[in-house]
């Protein structure tokens, strides 16, 4: 083993290991990942709404305020289903009563969320929280609830009812200290003091938020991720718990502006990754399997046709493994350096509206062209530029492939002098 790879394997990987599978960022993760399906339901209502054909702007009108409903009932709820989703799973994970633990952290955010009249029967949800902007303020309220939860359990401050009782009765029971804990403390905080919780949250993490719509920030973003993936972590997975509140932001305000019929604020957002830099999975590595799949080289020709199948539906694992790309200096670079130059490439292409920027959430197993094509919307632009970004992949990956293969051919053709 190398030097660098040794001390990557030594320093590097047992650090970012222990953080991809921290309790919280798994919990934060899980979260985001439930919601995934309600953004592509309310896509689809988008496409149906705005699809780029003539005159169908004219067919749909009188169909538009139906049409938004499903989009409302999941954008509009965003922040909430994953509040739920997050206590649920970090319930779990602290081996409390999940259901238990989603509940309370709802509750809390729901409640901060209301804002007063000059009547009680003023007393209305604020809408605009319930969407994607409350999501940091609904990951902050469902870790902390459900810390609150764990250390009234583990201090026995809990009301304990006889064990004849039914199970469903004991553990809400079990529940009324803490809820009532954090009932009185975000009343406090919220009602009585007058500090609104959302402008808070927002603001501290509104450098991030910031930062990842900026061509530097996404370019750190894709290192990072492809850095991870180099020495054998899942990379987007260890990630998503810091970013995908922040790409499922701009994804909002992006069908909220096309909803309006005004200019998309955002190039990331939710997609633009997932699509336009993972073109068949991390690192555009389909290219690598197309230059590889009649390698003169047995070990390195198998693995590609093996993998190519399933690379056309953005796995690529068979490949990275097989190869391997992981801790093989010769193919990280290139690995690395493919998802740097589509991240800059798609990103330009957006910003100089060459390419419609992202507003449609698609599976991430949607094959690349026909991906690039509906996240967009029906940009036929952004599905020339898909196959582009193919050949590019291809053109980065060649020398490093063909040295690979020299080197392997060589080392087999050594063997058997020896023999």
């Amino acid at each position: 083993m190398n030097q660098p790879t040794a001390f990557l394997n030594q320093h590097i990987v047992p650090a970012l290991t222990a953080l991809s599978e921290n309790t919280y960022l798994s919990a934060i993760r899980a979260g985001m990942v439930s919601v995934v399906s309600l953004t592509i339901i309310g896509g689809l209502f988008i496409i149906v709404s705005f699809l780029p054909v003539a005159g169908w702007d004219k067919i749909v009108a009188p169909y538009l305020q139906l049409l938004q409903v499903p989009v409302s009932a999941t954008f509009g709820l965003l922040s909430v289903f994953v509040c739920f989703a997050i206590g649920y799973d970090l319930g779990q994970q602290l081996k409390q009563e999940a259901i238990v633990s989603a509940t309370m952290a709802t509750l809390i955010f729901l409640m901060i969320q209301l804002r007063l009249g000059e009547k009680v029967e003023d007393i209305a949800f604020s809408m605009e929280n319930l969407g994607s902007k409350g999501l940091f303020t609904a990951v902050v309220i469902a870790l902390v609830s459900v810390r609150v939860q764990k250390f009234f359990t583990d201090k026995n401050i809990v009301v304990k009812l006889p064990d004849n009782v039914p199970p469903i009765v004991y553990e809400s029971f079990l529940s009324l200290s803490p809820l009532f804990f954090l009932v009185l403390v975000f009343w406090v905080f919220r009602f009585v003091l007058g500090v609104d919780i959302d402008h808070l949250v927002q603001m501290t993490f509104k450098p991030l938020v910031f930062a990842l719509n900026t061509l530097p920030g996404i370019l750190v973003y894709a290192f990072l991720v492809t850095l991870l993936w180099s020495v054998g972590i899942n990379g987007d997975n260890a990630m998503d718990a810091i970013v995908a509140p922040i790409f499922l932001q701009y994804l909002a305000a992006n069908v909220e502006a096309t909803t309006h019929g005004q200019p998309l604020p955002f190039v990331t957002a939710y997609g633009f990754f997932t699509t336009f830099v993972n073109v068949g999975g991390t690192g555009a590595t389909i290219a690598l399997a197309l230059i590889m799949v009649n390698s003169k080289e047995p070990g390195f020709r198998k693995v590609s046709r093996i993998s190519l199948p399933t690379q056309i539906f953005q796995i690529n694992e068979p490949i990275f493994f097989g190869f391997p790309i992981v801790l093989n200096p010769v193919f990280m670079v290139p690995y690395i350096l493919n998802a740097l130059i589509l991240t800059a490439g798609s990103y330009l292409l957006m910003d100089w509206n060459l390419i419609r920027k992202p507003f449609v959430n698609v599976p991430w197993t949607t094959p690349p062209i026909i991906g690039h094509y509906l996240v967009s919307g029906g940009d036929w632009r952004a599905a020339v530029w898909g196959v582009a970004s193919i050949l590019i992949a291809m053109a980065v990956y060649f020398p490093f492939a063909k040295a690979a293969e020299r080197q392997r051919l060589k080392a087999e053709t050594a063997g058997k002098a020896q023999e």
